[in-house]
């Protein structure tokens, strides 16, 4: 048993150390594997005593209910939970083995605050403390205690009522893990859990590790998952041969942290791989439109030389006749000399009107290509000042300024469009609705700005051909006085300008 408790202690060095490497891309869950919902949020009053919130079950268990008792000061929010009429998670479904509660914060935000452990006759209840003052509630059926994002099995949902203290802030959207992600995994037999002989802790390792490995942690995060696996055998181990309860415990969460983060980093490393992938595709597209417009200019280039060759020899020939007619007679001769000269002025002017046409046909034809390449990844608008792509407030989380995963996606294809057509220009602009100060507003959206800009340059693309610029709340495209324009008006515009396009800088 030292031997185990060694190879945790050492173990969980290494896990902290991947952990915080990782921490900004833990909840980074591919669009196809999540769901998104809206709840009610309240903004408590620090220092301004306790209040009670209810809870409501939802479908998944409309007997059950609850009540938290939240009390707002200046080092955390203390939540007290008591839950009743809870299914045992199993009923539920083979793979749940548990209850979690968590916290989500207006901008969608959520995080673990605890497992809720349930009695024989559906009764729970759990203290924990929250790091904001503003947040929402929920309880869902999970697989195991340390999962990083909830799973779509909501049990519980606060209820803010005229009784709650606190500002209530309607329709805060938050994403929860398809049961897709879980199903059929641990558990497969649906047996329930015989408590009496193995913790409640050993199932949920156990579960842990089974949902890591079918996320391919063994391909894509291989160091932690062997200690996973590890962790498991050890705690097997250490259960058959009767050791000491708590320890079997400990061996067991610290499992669970283990596969847990394996499968986090897994996920995150197969989102980037998918990221790549579909960088490289669009790039290979837009040098393949490269490729096609350089051969239309060569085209162009050589009908262009063979109609200049045909005007110099038609005043060639013209010059010719009129020294022949000199010879003949000298009135007769400045006369045709005359004529000569104006034929070959307007066969001149005729090849410069040409020339003209067809360069400024190709400018235009290269503006309606680029407009359609960037319409496929953002919105874009032509415009006098050249192409402005929009990127939407939903692209940054609220009241931020990181890129969210779905951005860096998009900025990534458009780097990739933009290097094929050499000689564009980019004003990267930053907008904010009126909510909060100029001030505050004028700092986000440059901030925005700024992020966007620093990661095309990271992307490849030339810092001397990008500029940025917050403006804060002017400009507004839509009314400030309702969500929907707030939201409209909460953007980044990216101005794509460039003589190649017959646009010079943007402002």
């Amino acid at each position: 048993m030292n031997g185990i408790l060694k190879f945790l202690a050492f173990s969980l060095c290494v896990s902290v150390s991947a952990s915080a490497a990782d921490a900004q891309q833990k909840k980074e869950i591919p669009a196809a594997d999540v769901v998104s919902r809206s709840i009610k949020a309240v903004g408590y009053e620090v220092g301004g005593g306790s209040t009670k919130i209810k809870f409501v079950g939802t479908n998944a268990a409309p007997q059950a209910s609850g009540e938290a008792k939240v009390n707002a000061k200046k080092g955390g929010t203390d939540i007290d939970l008591s839950v009743k009429g809870m299914p045992q998670p199993t009923r539920l479904g083979a793979e749940f083995l548990t209850y979690v509660l968590w916290t989500i914060t207006p901008d969608g935000s959520t995080s673990n605050l605890g497992e809720i452990l349930i009695d024989k006759n559906g009764i729970g209840k759990l203290t924990a403390t929250a790091q904001s003052q503003t947040f929402a509630m929920i309880v869902t059926a999970e697989p195991y205690f340390a999962v990083q994002l909830p799973s779509e099995l909501v049990v519980l949902e606060n209820s803010p009522d005229k009784k709650t203290k606190g500002k209530i802030f309607p329709d805060n959207d938050y994403k929860l893990m398809k049961r897709s992600q879980y199903a059929k995994l641990g558990n497969p037999l649906a047996l329930t859990p015989d408590l009496k002989k193995v913790p409640l802790d050993v199932y949920e390792a156990r579960n842990a590790v089974d949902i890591a490995k079918s996320q391919k942690a063994e391909e894509y995060a291989a160091d932690i998952f062997t200690k996973a696996t590890g962790s498991l055998q050890m705690t097997e181990n250490a259960l058959s041969s009767n050791s000491d309860r708590s320890r079997v415990i400990t061996a067991a969460r610290q499992t669970i942290q283990f596969a847990e983060d394996a499968r986090a980093l897994s996920a995150q490393r197969q989102e980037a791989e998918r990221i790549q992938k579909e960088q490289d595709a669009a790039a290979a597209t837009a040098a393949a439109a490269a490729a096609a417009k350089a051969k239309a200019e060569a085209d162009a280039e050589a009908q262009r030389q063979a109609e200049l060759t045909a005007a110099k020899e038609a005043q060639m020939k013209a010059e010719a006749d009129a020294a022949a007619a000199r010879q003949q007679a000298a009135a007769d001769a400045a006369a045709r000399d005359a004529a000569a000269q104006q034929a070959a002025l307007q066969a001149k002017e005729q090849a410069a009107r040409e020339e003209a046409a067809r360069a400024q046909a190709q400018t235009a034809a290269l503006r309606a290509q680029l407009l359609q390449q960037l319409n496929q990844v953002l919105q874009t608008t032509d415009t006098p000042r050249g192409l402005v792509v929009n990127m939407a407030d939903v692209l940054f989380e609220t009241n931020r300024y990181a890129l969210s995963q779905d951005a860096q996606l998009k900025l990534a294809k458009l780097a990739g469009i933009i290097q094929a057509h050499p000689g564009l220009n980019l004003a990267i602009e930053g907008y904010t609705d009126t909510t909060g100060t100029p001030d505050y507003n004028l700092k986000l959206s440059q901030q925005r700005a700024d992020a966007v800009r620093d990661f095309l340059v990271g992307q490849g693309l030339s810092g001397d051909t990008i500029t940025s610029k917050g403006l804060g709340q002017a400009d507004p495209v839509a009314d400030n006085s309702t969500a929907a324009g707030r939201k409209l008006n909460r953007r980044v515009e990216i101005i794509v300008s460039g003589e190649v396009i017959g646009v010079k800088m943007g402002r």
